[in-house]
């Protein structure tokens, strides 16, 4: 088995054709394993394998932080430093990269700045969460290049949960410790990162890593049973969650051109492998709105492994990306074979977990119309706790708006149906309307019920997320029309609008 179909546009004098290992740099060697469990964690091998218990398996499935490890990866002349869950992450996803856990920050005696700091702050009580706070609050110490405030630090810690010592004496930890500054790292990622295809594997089951774009569509096109990853902070809960066994993994972290970012004057065109972390600050230069709810998507861990493509291919009702990019009338292009086609995200989208993919075709990029000097934007995520949490409604709304009257309209929602929708109803009401008339678009919010029947659920039941679903609308409305916001309270209707 190969994923090699043009075996003549492969570099082979220096060695195989297919990788059969995965390599990484880890306590200053270079590793290679060539034999596990294509659906082996990060943590269990830490764990298991290497007797390396520094990170901890709390709630497995990357919400707690209690797992969080640091992988350095070279990007070009760049090099990178992610926090990332180990829980939820597979073995053959740190291929390429350097390993660095909660044991490695110490140099002999000398402790690293952050768990010195942690010390001398009294930041540890239990010490459970502890490995897992220093070690975020290390990659924030590489990586931000002046004394970071404290508002960043709150946003590097909201996936790590402490029960027991409260978060004032760590944030206080991160800013005694500053940052790394001009001084080298000690850690630079692996030297020479592998650029060929990986499988690791047989036909019966398999860790595969395609290197280019050909040989990701003839490898999935030949095995479209198997399971396309991306950041696994969604595949990862079927393994340690769902219990699935799953057997055959194609992992997209090493397609060429499938991370890149093509940020132009009209148009914002993202990979499906650009990881969320990359797409925030583009997403958030389009309107502050995406860059707040970029903020809120996950955690720094989650958004340094978590994918445009990923968020948006998983196709749950509740992801957040999905109602923002389809206000902006964002469109996919997928690519089956040889073969790609484009289609309007929204229609991408045809029921719960279902999506217009066929088998064997994957997502290639997102396309994303930037605002008109016409347009008006505004996105709110609504949710139980503000920071790493679920979404129980994200609505987005687009508008184009002449001396003060609507004259084309973009309206999503996230939370109130299957799958996340336009509100097609609702913007024939606000088509015409003038924002300075209340009267001529208070019935769009009534006819929202038209477009939506919510279930529900233990984020929010049916009746709040109508209610909620209203009044963002009506914040929106009232927000670009620029009069302050007061009694926003709508009542549910009592009558269905004709």
């Amino acid at each position: 088995m190969t994923l090699d179909v043009d075996t003549s546009r492969r570099p082979g004098p220096d060695g195989p054709i297919v990788r059969s290992a995965i390599r990484f740099r880890f306590r200053g060697r270079d590793v290679e394993v060539s034999a596990f469990a294509p659906r082996t964690t990060l943590l269990d091998w830490l764990r298991i394998e290497q007797g390396a218990v520094g990170a901890k398996e709390g709630c497995g499935e990357g919400d707690c932080g209690a797992c969080t490890v640091m992988l350095v990866r070279r990007n070009g002349g760049d090099v990178s430093y992610a926090p990332v869950n180990a829980c939820i992450l597979l073995l053959g996803q740190i291929d390429g990269a350097e390993l660095v856990t909660i044991e490695d920050l110490a140099t002999g005696d000398a402790l690293h700045p952050v768990q010195e700091a942690m010390v001398a702050t009294h930041g540890s009580q239990c010490g459970f969460c502890t490995p897992g706070i220093v070690m975020s609050l290390a990659a924030l110490h590489e990586t931000a290049p002046e004394p970071p405030a404290r508002a960043a630090i709150r946003d590097q810690l909201a996936g790590n949960l402490c029960r027991c010592t409260g978060y004032k004496p760590i944030v206080e930890a991160a800013v005694q410790a500053g940052v790394r500054g001009a001084q080298p790292s000690r850690w630079t990622g692996l030297a020479d990162a592998p650029r060929r295809d990986l499988l690791v594997g047989d036909d019966a089951q398999f860790f595969a890593a395609p290197a280019d774009m050909d040989s990701l569509a003839a490898f999935y096109l030949a095995h479209p049973d198997a399971t396309l990853l991306a950041g696994g902070t969604d595949v990862g809960l079927w393994i340690t969650k769902g219990l699935k066994d799953l057997r055959k993994i194609i992992w997209l972290g090493h397609v060429a051109g499938l991370a890149d970012i093509a940020d132009g004057a009209a148009s914002l065109r993202l990979g499906a492998g650009v990881d969320l972390a990359r797409a925030m600050p583009h997403l958030g230069a389009i309107h502050p709105d995406l860059g707040e709810v970029m903020r809120r998507f996950g955690s720094a861990q989650v958004r340094a492994s978590g994918t445009v493509g990923g968020n948006l291919a998983n196709g749950s009702p509740i992801g957040d990306l999905a109602p923002c990019l389809i206000a902006l009338g964002a469109t996919l292009e997928l690519r089956r074979g040889a073969q790609t086609r484009t289609l309007p995200l929204e229609d991408f989208f045809l029921d719960y977990r279902k999506q217009d993919r066929q088998a064997g075709e994957f997502v290639v990029a997102v396309t994303i119309p930037k605002l008109g000097a016409r347009d008006r934007f505004c996105a709110f995520k609504v949710s139980k706790r503000l920071d790493e949490d679920i979404s129980a409604v994200l609505a987005a709304f687009k508008f184009e708006v002449v001396d003060q009257r609507i004259g084309a309209a973009r309206m999503a929602y996230g939370g109130m149906a299957g799958v996340p929708a336009r509100a097609r109803s609702a913007e024939g009401f606000i088509i015409g309307a003038r924002l300075d008339d209340e009267k001529t678009w208070r019935g769009g919010l009534t006819a929202l019920g038209l477009d939506f029947t919510p279930l529900s659920d233990q984020r929010a039941s049916a009746a709040y997320r109508s209610l909620v679903a209203r009044n963002l609308l009506l914040k929106a409305l009232m927000e670009m029309r620029g009069a302050p916001l007061q009694d926003t309270r709508i009542a549910p209707p009592r009558e269905a609008v004709s």
